[in-house]
């Protein structure tokens, strides 16, 4: 490849993966497949959590307090609780390093 704008490693996406990897032996345990589902799920939200600078405890507690309070049928309510809205509280995000 001769394109210079493109990364030479996928260390990123390798980091991203690595919690997954380490637990796999682990996930052969799991009692059913609704409960390899919900692992798969749980990951899914802290590691996006984790890209979206967020501390994902602080989100999923967010979420669970939050969530059931609302209309899940409403698209629009549903989208203020993503990782990269803007109306995530500010005691979810990581601060930014100060220089």
């Amino acid at each position: 490849m001769k394109d210079g704008r493109l990364e030479i490693d996928n260390n990123r996406a390798e980091r991203s993966i690595k919690p997954f990897v380490m637990g796999r032996k682990s996930w052969l345990f799991s009692q059913s497949m609704r409960g390899a589902t919900a692992s798969a799920i749980i990951y899914s939200i802290v590691e996006t959590a984790k890209e979206n600078r967020l501390n994902p405890m602080s989100y999923l507690n967010y979420l669970f307090e939050q969530l059931p309070q609302i209309d899940l049928d409403d698209q629009e309510a549903l989208d203020q609780f993503l990782p990269w809205s803007k109306t995530i509280p500010k005691e979810c995000r990581i601060p930014d390093k100060v220089k």
